[in-house]
């Protein structure tokens, strides 16, 4: 019997590593995604996700957090920052082959993104605009893919997790914490059952003994809550199936 040969090192074609970010904020009630106008080839002109190298001496995680603040020119005290997966379509990048390992972030309040030294533009683009209207822009590699793969990550993390709450800055109501679910779901989730779920979750909000602004009708000024200590939800807080917009998988 033959044995199979090992290779080398050496014997490999060189390929590069990348990190791509869907990076999300909620801006005027809408889910929203920042994309950056490629300054250079491949795809100069085109608007992709924010992203680069690996470098030698760091991992994916420094390379994706070094990015988020290069390219976006931004200073985030508090985002929440996870790998999503790994791409490794061989021609994904006319280049050369190039591996990335994207990951999603997301924070409250983002400011409007500085472009990178290598990118013409920046900005915050409606999620819902980029993946269902016709007339958006087509992103550059697989990027659609990757933006897509986020959404649904986002989604999930809202049903199973407190994470909806790292879209908000404290303090913050039970109202703009349901207007979280809506924005990125498509649809708020049932008023009453949303209030009793949060607040019979041990740690998933915490008062903060302050009050918002009065509602323009004359009611009750509303309570205000800070993150509490949970992270998990059970059970889960499913999102109304067959409602809301539906994001299509990549063309």
């Amino acid at each position: 019997m033959t044995g199979t040969r090992k290779q080398s090192a050496g014997e490999h074609p060189p390929f590069a590593v990348t990190v791509d970010l869907a990076v999300f904020t909620i801006r005027a009630g809408a889910l929203c995604v920042m994309l950056v106008e490629r300054g250079q080839d491949p795809f100069a002109g085109s608007w992709a996700l924010p992203g680069g190298f690996i470098e030698p001496d760091e991992d994916a995680a420094a390379a994706a957090e070094r990015e988020l603040m290069e390219e976006t020119g931004m200073e985030v005290v508090r985002y929440h920052l996870e790998q999503l997966r790994t791409y490794t379509t061989p021609d994904r990048d006319p280049r050369m082959r190039v591996v990335s390992v994207a990951h999603l972030a997301f924070a409250p309040d983002l400011p409007d993104p500085e472009a990178g030294s290598d990118a013409r533009g920046a900005r915050w683009w409606q999620v819902e605009e980029i993946l269902s209207d016709p007339d958006a822009p087509q992103l550059a590699f697989d990027h659609r893919e990757i933006l897509t793969d986020a959404v649904e990550r986002v989604r999930s993390k809202l049903e199973y997790t407190t994470l909806a709450s790292q879209f908000l800055a404290e303090p913050f109501t039970l109202a703009e914490l349901r207007g979280v679910y809506g924005a990125v779901w498509g649809v708020a989730p049932d008023r009453a059952n949303f209030i009793r779920k949060v607040l019979s979750t041990e740690g998933f909000v915490v008062p903060d003994g302050g009050t918002g602004q009065a509602s323009r009708t004359g009611g009750p000024r509303p309570a205000l809550y800070r993150r509490g200590e949970a992270t998990a939800l059970h059970p889960a807080l499913l999102r109304p199936r067959g409602t809301g917009p539906e994001v299509p998988g990549p063309q």
